[in-house]
């Protein structure tokens, strides 16, 4: 019986700076704290491996300037 590791989902976090307001919304709500604070109050992907993709910030964000996605692995072509 051989066991597979499940592989880590990996998230992408994308700040669309022109539509934000620096609320901190997001930099409070994350559950990871992912994001930090800028000098101007903005916030910052400061540990895009932490994140978990539960959407949190984009839902909660008033501008909607924040948009997560998977990763998706490019696929190796040589073990084809």
């Amino acid at each position: 019986m051989t066991t597979m590791k499940k592989k880590k989902k990996t998230f992408e976090q994308k700040i669309y700076h022109n539509w934000c307001k620096s609320c901190g919304i997001c930099v409070a709500l994350c559950p990871k704290k992912v994001y930090d604070k800028n000098e101007t109050g903005g916030p910052v992907v400061a540990r895009a491996d932490d994140c978990i993709g539960c959407l949190v910030c984009e839902l909660h964000c008033p501008d909607f300037a924040i948009s997560i996605t998977e990763r998706v692995a490019a696929k190796d072509k040589s073990a084809a």
